[in-house]
């Protein structure tokens, strides 16, 4: 199967987070320095393509606990591996390599195609992403848009507070000492409660956004995949796009993002059914995901 490259614009349909450097209570994006065309260096705020390639992989992840129901049987360096990566560990047994290293490759999609650290081994896999690089003026050179928004323009700060309940009315009702209070115990054993003034406050901080409505360019490839990969790639892509997220601060909203893919690939063939490979290869693949451990 040839390489297959998609083309992808993201549009961030809620404010995007994504850590860099911490100033006291501010969040600021990740930067980068990106070269003008003028000559000079600028710093511009970049969604690394490490946090786009960690959202597809859980998304495949989960596709592939779905069919396969793995659910308590997977050791916690196997489980690990499928969802996060893994980590290059010194082996217990003979590291993995060889026939059971490409049988493992060619029965699990989810490592054919991200790779994965386990074993013993580095996995390589069939994947690679771009940067998530804004449309903004100083990026129209790599981007191909026409932009007329400052990178130092195109971010926003947004304040969240976090409440200290210890003065609350009912927060008292559950803890084992008054909230103005600490316990401590006498030579005896014995409790003993110290009241002490009150330090309930409201904490101010701060986090630097890409607002709703930013576009990206980015790309993603897929190298030489096996018709198996290809499959179940696909339904991951379709997926991640129904649900796209990426970033940081989900849970509270941020990430929010429409997928736009573009692909020269010719996909005319019907893709095999990795689902039902999956389900007759089932304890192979439990079996040979053992030899992540």
């Amino acid at each position: 199967m040839a390489t297959i490259k998609w083309d992808a614009t993201l549009t961030a349909t809620s404010s995007i987070a994504h850590g860099g450097e911490t100033r006291g209570t501010i969040t600021l994006l990740r930067r980068e320095l990106i070269a003008h065309p003028a000559g000079h260096l600028v710093h511009v705020p970049v969604i690394s393509g490490n946090t786009l390639r960690g959202r597809l992989r859980r998304v495949g992840e989960e596709l592939l606990r779905d069919v396969l129901g793995y659910e308590g049987l997977l050791h916690p360096a196997a489980a690990h591996a499928l969802r996060g990566g893994g980590s290059l560990a010194k082996a217990s047994h003979e590291p993995l390599s060889g026939n059971r290293l490409q049988r493992l490759r060619n029965l699990v999609p989810q490592i054919g195609i991200f790779g994965a650290a386990g074993g013993g081994a580095i996995i390589d896999g069939a994947l690679d992403v771009g940067k998530v690089v804004p449309h903004v003026a100083e990026t129209n050179h790599i981007t191909g848009a026409t932009s007329t928004v400052s990178a130092f323009t195109a971010t926003q700060i947004e304040a969240y507070t976090r409440q200290d309940d210890s003065s609350t009315h009912d927060f008292a009702q559950v803890l084992a000492v008054p909230p103005t209070a600490h316990l401590t115990f006498d030579a005896s054993g014995s409790p003993e409660i110290h009241e002490h003034p009150s330090s309930s406050q409201q904490m101010l901080f701060n986090i630097e956004t890409f607002p709703t409505g930013t576009t990206f360019a980015t790309w993603i490839r897929l190298r030489r995949p096996t018709d198996l990969e290809l499959a179940f790639f696909t339904d991951l892509l379709e997926a991640f796009t129904a649900d796209a997220r990426i970033g940081g601060r989900i849970g509270i909203g941020h990430g929010q993002i429409r997928v736009d893919l573009q692909t020269s690939a010719d996909r005319a063939a019907p893709l095999v059914d990795w689902r039902a490979h999956a389900r007759d290869h089932r304890d192979e693949i439990l079996q040979s995901l053992g030899g992540l451990i």
